[in-house]
């Protein structure tokens, strides 16, 4: 048993899994958009926990709807079924243009449930041959094998055996590519409508469309990954509400609960019929803690006020960060939609995405990274301006301490 005086970092080294490099820090506390380190020290969070946290740390509302719940009832296998995985299932129906749901508790398992559903689809209504899945470059869809096979980053990919087969991976944005691929082998495709971990990529409507298209062509399926960009993170609800494109299958977790582990997998009656009982389950999927959270969640990021104040915050991000750019040019773009955004690190800057990470959060700003050459933001969607702006004067601080060591090499 540890001591609190081992509490450290330097525990993490002894007692985890090294398949982490955490930072120093330890936050211990939340409220809102700050948190507090052990030494308690602030911290402006425009890192969200990889667009987890949309209502902040300790949200009133999420805290009532866990401690309520928490009195009631917390585990029921899947030969019953409770009353907040019921409500969740009829408020994301009505939401959305899914007629079913099943819940998972991350987004891979969501996305496992949403590829296996496409090749049983495929099975029953075509031929065992019809098993192409097309995904695209620099896509992150999961770290199970299948998922994390499907991503189109193979760094994550290699290194553990044989992998799923009749999966093809093509440039994003680019429909001639897909187009000449696509067959009637082809059973689905796979694609986030705003990449995340491949740096902050927004697709063009024609690409999206062309997709569409191409997809009730060949009787495949679309697939939106919508883990990070789901739950109100853009702007609406749902990335495809504003893409005026409807896929067959959503899936959605990370903002999901707010912090609380859950995830969805959102589809039609015909395609859920595929999925008869006993061919896909999950053991905690429509916990009742994590559905009654879900629900105060949902409830409370679909409001139409919620909804403009996320596109209000985006242009409160960019204006901040063009102000920064300008007395420190090191951004070449500012991309993305909503509170989902990175900055594209100029050449000379190329690869340093993480020492402004580190930088900030010396300066006590959290921030994130989206590969090598973007830094992203993915802060709570009710995030305050006074935060906002506060942060981003910290985060000009450590640019301004980076940008003056690098002009003296």
């Amino acid at each position: 048993m540890a001591t609190e005086e081992k509490l450290q970092r330097s525990l993490f080294n002894e007692v985890m899994v090294p398949c982490y490099a955490p930072m120093d820090i330890i936050p211990v506390r939340g409220q809102g958009s700050r948190l507090w380190d052990q030494q308690q020290r602030e911290y402006i969070d425009f890192a969200g926990g990889i667009a987890v946290s949309c209502l902040g740390h300790c949200h009133p509302v999420l805290v009532e709807a866990l401690t309520e719940q928490a009195q009631k009832l917390w585990h029921l296998s899947n030969v019953m079924t409770n009353e907040p995985a019921l409500r969740l299932a009829d408020t994301l129906t009505q939401l959305t243009f899914a007629d079913k749901v099943f819940f998972a508790n991350s987004g891979a398992e969501a996305n496992e449930a949403a590829l296996k559903l496409a090749r049983r689809y495929a099975v029953d209504n075509f031929s065992v041959d019809k098993d192409q899945i097309i995904a695209f470059h620099h896509g992150f869809h999961g770290r199970t094998f299948f998922t994390v096979t499907v991503g189109g980053q193979s760094t994550y990919s290699d290194g553990f055996g044989p992998k799923p087969q009749a999966i093809t991976h093509l440039p994003y944005n680019d429909l001639a590519a897909i187009a000449e691929l696509m067959s009637d082998k082809t059973c689905a495709v796979m694609m986030e409508p705003l990449q995340g971990e491949g740096g902050v990529i927004s697709p063009t409507i024609e690409f999206v469309q062309g997709v569409r298209e191409l997809c009730d062509k060949h009787h495949a399926l679309l697939i939106f990954d919508e883990v990070q960009t789901g739950n109100s993170r853009t702007g609406d609800l749902f990335a495809y509400q504003g893409l005026s494109v409807t896929p067959d299958i959503l899936t959605t977790a990370k903002s999901l609960g707010g912090g609380f582990p859950v995830a969805a997998m959102l589809t039609t009656t015909a395609l859920a019929a595929h999925l008869k009982v006993g061919t896909h389950g999950s053991t905690y999927g429509g916990n009742p803690l994590a559905c009654a959270v879900a629900k105060a969640v949902i409830d409370t990021i679909s409001q139409p006020a919620v909804l403009a104040g996320v596109k209000q915050r985006e242009q409160w991000f960019r204006e901040g960060l063009q102000k920064i750019n300008h007395r420190y040019p090191i951004f070449s773009d500012i991309r993305g939609k909503g509170l989902l955004l990175g900055v594209v690190l100029c050449p000379q800057w190329q690869g340093r995405a993480r020492d402004i990470l580190v930088a900030a959060g010396k300066e006590g700003v959290m921030v994130l990274v989206a590969g090598a050459d973007v830094v992203r933001f993915t802060p709570s969607l009710v995030i305050e301006k006074t935060d906002i702006d506060e942060g981003m004067q910290r985060l000009e601080a450590a640019i301004a301490t980076l940008y003056e060591l690098h002009s003296e090499l």
